[in-house]
C-alpha cells in the first residue's frame, strides 16, 4: 500500500483529502504543520507529500527544501494562492504539480496517480536506503536520523556504510578487519569492538522496533532491520 504524506493545517480540508485517497487505496499520513510534516516524512518514507504552503511552524516552502536536501519523493503543493507566481515558484523549487484551493477530490486523486506513473519508484534517491528513520546515503557517504546528519569518524562511518549494506547478515571481527581496516592493519580486532560501541552511541536514538547493530556471541556483529 503507497504512503502519502497529507500536510495541511486545516481539519476539513485534510479530512476530505483524506477520505478521497483512503477511498482509492493509499495510506493517509496527516499532518497539521510543517514541522510534523518532516517528522512523519523522514519516518515514514512516504510514497508522495500533498503539501499546503501556508502552515504553521514552518511554511511549506521550507518543507520543500529541506525534502529536497536529502529525496527526491514526488510533491504536490497546495494552495489558496492563485498567483502564477506561486506556481512558478514551487515548480521551480522542485514541486512536482501543483493544484490551487479550491479543488475537487477526484481531481486531486487523478494527480496523484498521474505523479506516482511518472515516478514509480523514486521516492528517495536511487543511492539512499531507509531503515525507518535512519536514512544511509551511500553515495555521499552521508547518515541521516529523524533529518538530522549523524556525525562519525571515517572508520566507524566506513564500517557502518559495510554492515548497512549487507543488512542482516553477521561478519566475524576478522572478517570486519580485513574489510574495513585492510590487510595491513596489525592493531588489536578489539578496534571493532570499540568501533561498534561509537555506532551505536551515535545512533541511540534509533529505534530497536526498526533495527539495530546486534552482537551475536561468538560469531559476530549483524546491522539488524525488521523486513517490511
Amino acid at each position: 500500500m503507497k504512503k502519502i504524506l497529507v500536510a495541511e493545517d486545516e481539519p476539513a480540508i485534510s479530512k476530505v483529502l483524506s477520505a478521497y485517497l483512503q477511498r482509492e487505496g493509499f495510506e493517509v499520513l496527516p499532518a497539521s504543520n510543517g514541522k510534523d510534516a518532516l517528522d512523519l516524512f523522514f519516518k515514514h518514507s512516504p510514497h508522495l507529500v500533498l503539501l499546503d504552503i501556508m502552515m504553521p511552524v514552518m511554511d511549506g516552502w521550507s518543507v520543500l527544501e529541506k525534502i529536497r536536501e536529502k529525496s527526491a519523493c514526488p510533491v504536490i503543493m497546495l494552495t489558496a494562492l492563485g498567483d502564477i507566481d506561486y506556481k512558478l515558484k514551487g515548480l521551480n523549487t522542485g514541486a512536482d504539480d501543483y493544484i490551487s484551493k479550491p479543488f475537487i477530490g477526484d481531481e486531486v486523486v487523478a494527480r496523484v496517480n498521474a505523479v506516482l506513473r511518472r515516478s514509480p519508484n523514486v521516492y528517495l534517491d536511487e543511492h539512499i536506503k531507509q531503515f525507518g528513520s535512519l536514512a544511509i546515503n551511500f553515495d555521499s557517504h552521508t547518515i541521516f536520523l529523524n533529518g538530522k546528519e549523524v556525525n562519525l569518524t571515517p572508520r566507524d562511518l566506513s564500517l557502518l556504510l559495510f554492515l548497512a549494506e549487507r543488512p542482516n547478515r553477521t561478519f566475524t571481527r576478522e572478517q570486519l578487519i580485513e574489510h574495513v581496516w585492510g590487510m595491513d592493519y596489525d592493531g588489536s580486532d578489539r578496534a571493532v569492538d570499540l568501533a561498534i560501541k561509537r555506532i551505536r552511541q551515535a545512533l541511540s536514538d534509533w529505534p530497536a522496533s526498526e533495527g539495530e547493530i546486534r552482537t551475536l556471541r561468538g560469531m559476530g556483529y549483524q546491522f539488524h532491520v525488521y523486513e517490511k
